[in-house]
C-alpha cells in the first residue's frame, strides 16, 4: 500500500468500523430489537463478562510496555476504569450488578464455568494480541472505542424499551462508557495518527483494528449459533 495521509488513515479505519463493526451482526440487532428471551440476554452477558474482566489484563500487558510517563498515565485510567479503585466500583463491578439483575448467580458468573470456547478463545486472543505485538498495533486495536457510543445507545435505549427484565439500574455499566470511550478513542486515534508513519506501520495498525472488530465478531457469532440456532456445545451455560 502507499503512505497514506493522516486524514487518509482516519478515513480507512472509520470505513473498518463501518463495515466490520458488530453492530452489524444478527445477534446483536435481535438483542437491541427485542428479539431475544430472558435466557438468551443471560447467556449474551455471561459471556460478555469474560471480555469486560479481562480487559484490565489486557491493558495492564500494554501498560508494562510503554515507554514514557505520560504514556503510562494514560493508559492506567483505563484500568482504573474498569476495576475501579477500590472494591465495587468501575466498569466490571457494574457488569456484575448487570447480571444479578438478570438472575444470574455471581458465583457462577465469576467462576467462567458457562463460558462458550469460543468466548474464552477469543477473548484470550485479543489479550494476547495485545501482549505480543508492537505498541503502535496494540493501541490501534482499541479502536473499536471509536464506534462503541453509538452501539451503547442502541442497546440500552432498545433493551429498556423491549424488555421488562432490565432496568436503567441493571445497565449502569454503559452509561460511563458514553464519556470514557470517546476520551479513550480521541488519545488512540491521535497516537495512531502520529506514529504509524510508514505503509507497513499503517497496514498493521489497520490489521490491528480488523482484528479487534473480528474477535468481537467472533464472539456474537458463537451466542447466535449456541442460543439462538440452538447448538450449546457440552459444559457451557444451559438456561
Amino acid at each position: 500500500m502507499t503512505l497514506l495521509t493522516p486524514d487518509q488513515l482516519e478515513a480507512a479505519l472509520r470505513q473498518i468500523g463501518a463495515e466490520r463493526y458488530h453492530n452489524r451482526h444478527p445477534f446483536h440487532r435481535k438483542l437491541h430489537d427485542g428479539k431475544l428471551d430472558r435466557a438468551q440476554v443471560q447467556a449474551w452477558a455471561l459471556n460478555r463478562y469474560y471480555y469486560q474482566a479481562r480487559i484490565p489484563a489486557k491493558d495492564a500487558t500494554l501498560l508494562a510496555r510503554l515507554p514514557t510517563a505520560e504514556l503510562r498515565r494514560e493508559w492506567r485510567r483505563r484500568i482504573e476504569d474498569h476495576d475501579g479503585t477500590e472494591p465495587g466500583t468501575g466498569g466490571v463491578a457494574r457488569w456484575l450488578m448487570l447480571t444479578d439483575g438478570l438472575g444470574l448467580g455471581r458465583d457462577y458468573v465469576e467462576s467462567l464455568d458457562g463460558l462458550l470456547p469460543a468466548t474464552r478463545f477469543s477473548v484470550d486472543a485479543y489479550v494476547n494480541f495485545v501482549r505480543d505485538q508492537s505498541i503502535l498495533a496494540a493501541i490501534a486495536s482499541s479502536l473499536t472505542e471509536l464506534f462503541s457510543p453509538t452501539i451503547i445507545s442502541e442497546r440500552v435505549s432498545g433493551m429498556l424499551r423491549h424488555y421488562d427484565f432490565v432496568s436503567e439500574e441493571t445497565l449502569a455499566y454503559f452509561t460511563p462508557r458514553l464519556t470514557q470511550a470517546p476520551r479513550d478513542s480521541d488519545f488512540a486515534l491521535a497516537y495512531v495518527r502520529e506514529n504509524a508513519r510508514t505503509p507497513e506501520q499503517q497496514k498493521e495498525v489497520l490489521g490491528a483494528l480488523e482484528f479487534k472488530c473480528s474477535v468481537l465478531w467472533t464472539m456474537l457469532d458463537a451466542l447466535d449459533y449456541a442460543y439462538v440456532d440452538g447448538h450449546i456445545p457440552p459444559g457451557a451455560f444451559v438456561p
